[in-house]
């Protein structure tokens, strides 16, 4: 996309006065165009399904469905847009959380509404976007530990499972998930692992295992 484009973005936040201020932020540049406003998770889902957003920006801390689940769910729903995490929070927890389950940036909302525009529009001509600090973190994570730790409880689950030389159904079917579901744990698991295949996962597991 180029900026004589307009870009479609939906704006996911719990708050109605951050809405607003976003809103009339991005209303400063003509090739952003808000199609919708969602007070939380499962609006965000819903509105994403109908309206096909370009671009949306995500709140993490929402009563009811957190950003985290959120950005699960829209994945799940096969939801392409670029999503941009816009929160308050600089927890590595939460950055790390949200990159491996598929977010495009993290920017903080303490930014300067400047920044934060310039940011917002290099993510609409399809650029990764993180605020200062959260590169920082984000470089140093491959120092940080053992990376079986960020995997979830039902990545690991299903990680035991391939290393069983179980197929995608058996899996689905032993873990009581769908088979798309299961796809998208193994192809999370393979990212949040550096490796390319299941062979190389179930490798990694054994050998650990065996320490």
């Amino acid at each position: 996309m180029t900026v004589q484009e307009q870009c479609n973005i939906l704006i996911v936040d719990d708050h109605p006065l951050m809405r607003r201020g976003v809103r009339q932020l991005l209303e400063l540049e003509p090739s952003l165009n808000i199609v919708a406003e969602a007070s939380n998770g499962n609006e965000a889902v819903t509105y994403a399904c109908q309206l096909l957003p370009d671009l949306i920006l995500l709140d993490l801390n929402m009563k009811g469905l957190s950003g985290l689940d959120t950005l699960k769910a829209l994945r799940n729903e096969g939801i392409a847009a670029r999503i941009i995490v816009l929160t308050v929070s600089d927890s590595r927890s939460d950055i790390y959380a949200l990159i491996d389950a598929g977010a495009d940036g993290y920017l903080l909302k303490d930014s300067e509404p400047e920044l934060l525009l310039k940011k917002i529009l290099q993510a609409a001509n399809g650029e990764n976007v993180f605020s200062d600090i959260i590169l920082e973190y984000l470089g140093t994570r491959d120092d940080q530990s053992d990376p079986f730790e960020s995997l979830t409880e039902r990545e690991l689950d299903v990680l035991q499972e391939v290393a069983r030389g179980m197929s995608n159904k058996q899996i689905a079917s032993h873990l009581h998930i769908s088979e798309e579901t299961v796809k998208v744990h193994i192809r999370n698991m393979l990212r949040k692992l550096n490796v390319r295949s299941r062979v190389a996962a179930t490798v990694m597991y054994l050998e650990r295992k065996s320490q």
